[in-house]
Parts: C-alpha cells; sequence; structure tokens
C-alpha cells in the first residue's frame, strides 16, 4: 500500500497546481462517435481510428501489431453479459466460455496468465486468471469502446501480456466537460435465448472546472437455450453406457443427463453495478477519482457425471467487488517532458461458491491494489515515447472445501519504456521493461501440503520494430519481441482439488522464469474502397508452463501429508519448450454504391498451432476460423448478414476430445431515426439463426456447455 500512497501524492502533487486552470473539453481520447464518419465509408476507413491504449496515441493502420478496435454500432451488435462473448469475432480473438456469465478473452491462443485484461488500462483486479469459472469484473454494458493490442505497446502492462491487452474504456472518470452542461447516454437491450434483460446508463454533469459523473446497470437472465443436446455425443454416449451398467444409490441419472437438450440448466444470472465519479478538468490537466459496486450471482454449466462414481455438482457464485480509481494527467508546459500521468486502482473483492443448498462451500478473497506513473516526451522531429513505473500487489486466500492454494501475497514493481522514432516512410519502435516480482505463500498451520516460502523473480522483456509506408494508405511491419514472465501463484502453490475445472491441481514451487523470444509480421492497406489488416507470428518458449494430466499418484503424493482425499482427475503443472505460430487477417471492400447505400463485403480467419515440444498439442487452443459478412449503410441504416464457420479441432492433448466443426449464419439491421444523430440507435439482430449446436473447443466445458442457440436481439441506446 506504501507505494501507491507514495505514488499517488507525487503525481497528485504534480497534477494540483494545473487543476487551477480552465477547462479544456478535447482532452479525451476519441470517442465512437468520431472513429468513423457516417454513411458510406464506414467499414472502410476503419484504421483511422486513434488506439490510445498504447500510451502514444496511435493510429491503428500504423500500430505495428495485430490490433482491433471495437466501438460504435460494432460493439453494440457484438454486446453480451461477459467481455470474452463481446470480443469472440474479432480476429485472432476466442473465450474460455465456461457458460454465458464467466468468458475470458483468449487471444492467438493465450490465455489465463499470458494476457491482460484492463479497465481503462489498470487491471480488473479479480480472481478471473485464476479459474475459467470465474467471471471478469467488467461490465460490457458501460464500455464506450474496447482495445485489442499486441506488440511492444502491450509490454507496458505487464510481462504477462505476451499475448496482448484488451482494454475496456468506460467514461466513470470523467475525461472531458460537457459541451453542454451535461451528458447522458443509455441502452437497453433484450435477448430471447436466455429471455437475458439489461440496462445500462452513465451521465456527467459539468460544475464549471469540475464534472460529476453516475452510471450504473442491470442484467437478469434465465437458463440459456441450446441448439441441440446439452452432452456432445461421445459424453452422451458415456453416460448412456454408464446408465446401463452397474451404479450406486449416490449416482446421478445417467439416462436423464443424456436426454437433456434445448437448454442449458443452471445458468441463469442477475449482475448489477452502479459507480460514481469526478474530475477537474482544466487546459493544461485533469484529476479524477471514482467509486464502483459490482454485484452478481450466476451459475455455472453442470459438469454430469458419465459414469459411475463421478461427482456431479451445480454452483452458483456469488460476486462482490467494491473499487476505487484514481486518473490523473498533466501538462508540463515544455521541456524534455510533455504530459505527466497518474492511474491507480484499488479493489476488495470476494466471491462465494454456493452448494446447491445455498451454503457457501469456498470463498475467494482477493484484496488488490495497481498504480501506474507515466512520463510522456515532449515530441522531437520523429522522436517520441514514454517511460514509467508500475506496481501490482495482491493478498489471495481461498477458505473452504476447495482450497486447492495458501494464503498468498503477490508484489511486483516494473519500470518500462517506449520510444518511437519516424523517418518519413519508415517508424521504429522500440519497448523495454524490467519487472521484479514476489510470491509468498503462508499456509494455514498444520497444512503441510502446502509450500511456505517466498519466491522472487527478476525479468527483463523487450522488444523493437519496423514499418514502412510502401504506398498512401499502405504499411507493411515487423517486429520483435523477447518476454520473461515470472510463474504466478497458482502455478507455483496450487495443491489441492478445484471442482471448477474438475481437476486436482499440483504446481511446483521450484519453477523458473518463462521466457519467449517472438516475431510478427503486419501489412495494412486502408483504401477508400479496400481496407486490409494481416498478421501472421511466431512464438518459441523455454520454462513454457502448462498444465497436464499425470498419474492419480503424483496427486496422492501431494495429499498425503494433509490427509484429504484425491476425487478428481490429476492434473500438473510443468515446464518445457513450446512452439506457437499463426495468423490472422480482417479485410473490407466496397462492391458498389446504390443511391444512398454503400454494399461493402468483409472477411476475417484466423488460425494458431500451438505445441508443447516432445510432448504434443497445448489443450484447448482454438481451431481455424472463417467468418464474411455482407452490409448495406447508409447514414440512417445499416443491414448485415454473415456467416462464420469454425473448422473441427482434432489435433489435441492426450486427455482431451475432438471438437466438431459448426457455422453460424447472423443477421442485424441498425435504424438512427434522427438524421446526422447516432447518438439514439435501434438495433436488431438475429444470431445463430439455423438454432446449430455449436460448441467451442478453448472450453473447459465445451462436451457438457455448447454455445447458445437461435437468439433474437433487440437494443436501443440513446444518448442526449
Amino acid at each position: 500500500m506504501r507505494h501507491l500512497f507514495l505514488l499517488s501524492a507525487a503525481s497528485l502533487a504534480l497534477a494540483l497546481p494545473a487543476a487551477a486552470r480552465s477547462a479544456d473539453p478535447d482532452n479525451s481520447p476519441p470517442s465512437p462517435a468520431d472513429a468513423a464518419p457516417d454513411g458510406q465509408d464506414k467499414g472502410v476507413s476503419k484504421g483511422d481510428e486513434i488506439v490510445v491504449t498504447g500510451i502514444l496515441p496511435t493510429s491503428e493502420r500504423d500500430v505495428l501489431a495485430g490490433t482491433s478496435v471495437v466501438s460504435g454500432e460494432e460493439l453494440t451488435r457484438d454486446l453480451r453479459p461477459s467481455i470474452g462473448e463481446t470480443l469472440a469475432r474479432q480476429p485472432g480473438v476466442s473465450a474460455t466460455s465456461f457458460g454465458p456469465s464467466a468468458s475470458r478473452p483468449i487471444l492467438r491462443g493465450f490465455q489465463g496468465e499470458r494476457i491482460r485484461v484492463l479497465t481503462d488500462g489498470i487491471g480488473s483486479i479479480d480472481v478471473s486468471n485464476t479459474s475459467v469459472d470465474h467471471a471478469v469484473v467488467i461490465d460490457p454494458l458501460l464500455a464506450d469502446r474496447v482495445e485489442i493490442v499486441r506488440g511492444p505497446s502491450a509490454l507496458l502492462y505487464g510481462s504477462s501480456a505476451i499475448g496482448g491487452v484488451v482494454n475496456v474504456i468506460d467514461s466513470r472518470i470523467p475525461r472531458a466537460v460537457p459541451e453542454n452542461g451535461y451528458r447522458v447516454n443509455a441502452i437497453g437491450s433484450y435477448g430471447s435465448a436466455a429471455n437475458e434483460r439489461s440496462v445500462g446508463a452513465a451521465g456527467d454533469v459539468g460544475l464549471g472546472k469540475v464534472v460529476l459523473h453516475a452510471d450504473g446497470s442491470y442484467l437478469k437472465s434465465d437458463d440459456l437455450d441450446i441448439g441441440g443436446y446439452v452432452l456432445s455425443p461421445g459424453a452422451r454416449a458415456a453416460a448412456l453406457a454408464a446408465a446401463a451398467g452397474p451404479t450406486t444409490p449416490d449416482d446421478p441419472d445417467f439416462a436423464t443427463s443424456a436426454a437433456l437438450k434445448d437448454t442449458l440448466p443452471n445458468t441463469a444470472a442477475r449482475t448489477w453495478t452502479a459507480g460514481v465519479g469526478a474530475a477537474l478538468i482544466t487546459d493544461t490537466g485533469n484529476l479524477g477519482i471514482s467509486y464502483s459496486h459490482y454485484d452478481s450471482l450466476y451459475g455455472v454449466p453442470i459438469r454430469y457425471a458419465t459414469e459411475s462414481g463421478q461427482e456431479q455438482e451445480a454452483p452458483r457464485l456469488s460476486v462482490v467487488q467494491n473499487r476505487v480509481d484514481l486518473r490523473g494527467e498533466v501538462e508540463t508546459g515544455g521541456g524534455f517532458l510533455d504530459k505527466i500521468r497518474v492511474r491507480a486502482g484499488y479493489a476488495n473483492y470476494r466471491h462465494f461458491e454456493l452448494e446447491e443448498d445455498g451454503e457457501i462451500g469456498t470463498a475467494f478473497y482477493n484484496k488488490g491494489i495497481e498504480s501506474r506513473l507515466e512520463l510522456v516526451q515532449a515530441k522531437r522531429g520523429g522522436w517520441s515515447g514514454a517511460s514509467g513505473v508500475q506496481y501490482f500487489h495482491r493478498d489471495f486466500d481461498v477458505v473452504g472445501d476447495e482450497a486447492f492454494l495458501p494464503k498468498n501475497r503477490t508484489s511486483q514493481l516494473g519500470v518500462f519504456t517506449l520510444q518511437q522514432l519516424e523517418f518519413g516512410a519508415l517508424r521504429a519502435e522500440g519497448g523495454l521493461r524490467y519487472e521484479s516480482t514476489s510470491l509468498a505463500a503462508t499456509p494455514l498451520a498444520g497444512d503441510s501440503r502446502f509450500f511456505s516460502g517466498t519466491r522472487h523473480f527478476d525479468a527483463i522483456s523487450g522488444s523493437a520494430g519496423l514499418s514502412y509506408e510502401l504506398a498512401d494508405g499502405v504499411r507493411i511491419g515487423f517486429n520483435a519481441s523477447r518476454t520473461e514472465r515470472a510463474p504466478s501463484g497458482e502455478e507455483l502453490f496450487a495443491r489441492g482439488g478445484h471442482a471448477g475445472t474438475q481437476s486436482w491441481e499440483v504446481g511446483n514451487e521450484d519453477f523458473k522464469l518463462e521466457k519467449s523470444w517472438g516475431l510478427e509480421g503486419t501489412l495494412h492497406v486502408h483504401q477508400d474502397r479496400f481496407s486490409l489488416d494481416a498478421s501472421a507470428y511466431y512464438n518459441w518458449f523455454s520454462n513454457y508452463i502448462s498444465e497436464n494430466q499425470v498419474d492419480p499418484a503424483v496427486c496422492e503424493t501431494a495429499a498425503a501429508p494433509s490427509g484429504r482425499e484425491v476425487d478428481l482427475p490429476c492434473f500438473q503443472y510443468q515446464q518445457a519448450d513450446a512452439r506457437y505460430y499463426g495468423f490472422e487477417a480482417n479485410a473490407s471492400f466496397r462492391l458498389a454504391q446504390l443511391g444512398s447505400y454503400a454494399i461493402n463485403i468483409d472477411a476475417l480467419g484466423d488460425y494458431v498451432h500451438a505445441s508443447i515440444v516432445d510432448a504434443g498439442p497445448v489443450p484447448r487452443i482454438p481451431p481455424a476460423r472463417v467468418l464474411g459478412g455482407i452490409e448495406a449503410q447508409s447514414d440512417r441504416v445499416t443491414a448485415r448478414a454473415e456467416v462464420e464457420h469454425v473448422f473441427e479441432q482434432n489435433r489435441i492433448a492426450p486427455f482431451e476430445t475432438p471438437t466438431a466443426d459448426y457455422t453460424l449464419v447472423n443477421a442485424s439491421i441498425g435504424f438512427r431515426p434522427f438524421s446526422g444523430n447516432d447518438k439514439i440507435s435501434l438495433l436488431l439482430s438475429a444470431n445463430n439463426i439455423f438454432d446449430v449446436e455449436a460448441r467451442r473447443h478453448s472450453s473447459f466445458l465445451k462436451d457438457f456447455a455448447p454455445l447458445g442457440g437461435r437468439d433474437l436481439r433487440a437494443t436501443v441506446r440513446v444518448g442526449f
């Protein structure tokens, strides 16, 4: 805590003198409404969007690595209760899909500790990285825009961002004084597949140089409708075989489980949020603070027993987070530095995993703090850059039946710099980060299965890239990276059963730094009628950490000191060499102009291949995918139809099962009833129109929980 107070105090001292000057409505990143012009150019000139996540705002077409910006009508169309499902149609992005409420993004096959999910540049400070059944505490309903960033800029947010960064940007701390003295934005949505009802609103009021903010949201949904059977063909066959064989009185009704279809039990949810904020905004700086509350109760899809003796649970999670955030920025008035920024967040998080009778089975407690100080250099000729320091601290404790971790503490201090050079058509960018991480485990007295002590790691990561403008709007790029990542507390200290992932987990306190090299080539083409963003990448790891199924004797040995029973499949974290490579591409083309309507077609594709050397495929890697769409766009109406095909995945780890391919057909139509006003809109969409059975290979539950079936949605946005 002392580190945050010192950093915040220093930043406040720098920001407050500037806070005595006059208001500047331009002191904000580009809004979604400004990201693309109305009418026929929408969707084709998307590369003009400004990416703000990398500290130095950069046009999307000039970013050295694969980058996506989701805002405006696209964000409205793809909006879902979880951030993972909201982004799942972006190139290179999949989702963990542990039911409709707990779904975290997967970038290029990386998940968990290898990507960072941020809210306005600071981590979500939850436990979603600990297990896939834990929801990310970020409400997409209140998002203004979402940026997915990879490459040198991602390094600024931690060595755990090797896969990239997902940054959800909201307005909880105001950035600008409302032009008319106030600003209100609201959204309401209904989805038929889960009888999902949601509403969110955010408003600002300007009182001179002070802007006050309030927001809130509410979502309620029933069990999710699906397109077919709950169990996959293989799981259904196993359940029917179990029903025909010898059973015990404690076994579930296997035949009933095999016959379940059309609805996914135990997936209903209720979530509400509330937040307030205030900011002092001047000509040369701003300083703001906010408080937010998140409260959710959601069910986790049942992992049905398919053989006698297996446990079968229907858990629900009750999640609460209280959070305080600080953001400040001051212009220095010249010299070497142009701006000084501070960003900090503190959160107190807990969730209870509830038994079927409502009793608390396991409780997760997490108190975390993250802060950043950024020094942005004044641009000199073609040279610009930013440097800073980042501090992170987490106190994490698991109490109850599934205490698979000891009480543990993580402290991390990082120092980073990003430098950019521009020589006409040639751009160069380089980033460097040093990170010191300390992880300490303090198990309860008498629980000798856990490691007790401290591990310390020093990691150095760097990246560099070049891009060249071949012609107006055509740029190629290449970047290379070397990263080092400290193991997480879960990877080091786990020793226990975890029903959420149906595994008895064993970590290794002797792990070394995970190290990797990465190469990436990019191509950006943005012309009047044609747009293309493509990336190809290759990463090779040493000491790559993965979790693999092993002989049950490994878990029995780990459990022996405590006398605990090993009643789940045994999984052990291991280190080995690994290789990842793949590509992603996204293109759009204007076919024709029919009166006031522009007819555009677009397509995206992605593929990732991941292997552990001398062991085989990395588990739960998304298969290849293609998606194509056609849109008719005018100032007032946007109509779209698209087809997404996900190929089968039969390149699997020994403990996985293959996943069949599937094809989804979606359509939508958006209306803006008032000419020149994008703040009021109605969007109607039909998703998975043919109600197909679709299973995402990256999901732990893909054999027990398919994706949603046919879903008719209506979303209204209002702003003034």
